[in-house]
C-alpha cells in the first residue's frame, strides 16, 4: 500500500492519490525548519528545547486544521456593512490526544489554535529492550461522538509501535481511519511505513522525515529523548 510524501502548502483536495494511500506532510515553512533545528542542537537547554517543541507543534496542528475543521456560514453587520463570514462550528467535536509524556510539550499550544477542543491524555511507556509500548494512562472516553475529528499527538515516530496502539485504541471507540490526523515533530520510515500498512487514508504531519532508526529505537540524527529533554528528568 505504502504512503506518499507531500512537501507543499496544497490543500488535501487537490492532490491526486488513491483514497486508500497514507499522505504525510512536511510543510516547508522555515519556521518549522528552525524549529526542528532548536530542537536537534545538544547543547540547547531544557525550557528552551520544551519551548520550541510548543512552538512547532503550534505550527504542525496550523497546517493540519487547514482543512480539516468544520465551518459554518453566514451574515453579519460590520461597522460599515452587512459582511458574510465563515466560522468554525463549535458544536462539531474536534479533539487533541497527546501521547505522554513529549507530547504535552508538542500539544501546549493546541487549545489556542482550536479553543473549542476537549483533550483526552493518552500514556504510553516503551520497553527500552523489546521497544514493545505499554498503556499506563488511558483517558480516553469509551465512545467518541459522531464525526469526531482527532488530532493524535506524538513527537516522535521511531519504530512505530506507540503510535500504532494508540490509533488502536482510537479505533476501538469508533474512530476511522480517515477521522485522525497525527502530528509529529519528527518521523522515520519503520513507523511511516507501519502506520501504511495499517492505517489506509491516515494523514501525518510531521516537520521533518530522518531517514533511519538505530537499534536502541531512537531516530537517526533525530532530537535524542523528547521527554528527557522537555522536562529534564
Amino acid at each position: 500500500m505504502g504512503f506518499v510524501t507531500v512537501n507543499s502548502h496544497m490543500a488535501t483536495e487537490d492532490i491526486s492519490v488513491s483514497d486508500d494511500r497514507m499522505l504525510v506532510f512536511v510543510p516547508p515553512h522555515p519556521l518549522i525548519k528552525h524549529w526542528i533545528s532548536v530542537l536537534r542542537n545538544e547543547q540547547t537547554p531544557c525550557p528552551i528545547f520544551k519551548n520550541a517543541m510548543a512552538e512547532l507543534g503550534r505550527l504542525l496542528i496550523y497546517e493540519a486544521s487547514r482543512d480539516w475543521l468544520p465551518t459554518v456560514t453566514g451574515e453579519i453587520q460590520s461597522p460599515m456593512a452587512i459582511a458574510s463570514v465563515e466560522f468554525v462550528d463549535p458544536r462539531e467535536p474536534v479533539v487533541i490526544v497527546p501521547i505522554l509524556r513529549a507530547g504535552l510539550a508538542l500539544a501546549e499550544h493546541a487549545s489556542s489554535i482550536l479553543p473549542a477542543t476537549k483533550i483526552y491524555h493518552l500514556g504510553l511507556s516503551r520497553d527500552e529492550e523489546t521497544l514493545l509500548p505499554t498503556v499506563y494512562l488511558n483517558k480516553l472516553p469509551d465512545k467518541f461522538p459522531e464525526g469526531s475529528r482527532v488530532f493524535v499527538v506524538d513527537p516522535m515516530l521511531a519504530t512505530g509501535g506507540t503510535i500504532v496502539a494508540a490509533l488502536n485504541l482510537l479505533k476501538e471507540r469508533g474512530i476511522r481511519n480517515k477521522q485522525m490526523r497525527v502530528i509529529s515533530a519528527l518521523a522515520a520510515p519503520p513507523a511511516l511505513q507501519k502506520l501504511s500498512e495499517r492505517f489506509s487514508g491516515l494523514h501525518v504531519y510531521t516537520g521533518i522525515i530522518d531517514p533511519t532508526v538505530n537499534e536502541k529505537g531512537f531516530i537517526v540524527p533525530g532530537l535524542g529523548d523528547a521527554g528527557d529533554r522537555s522536562y529534564g528528568t
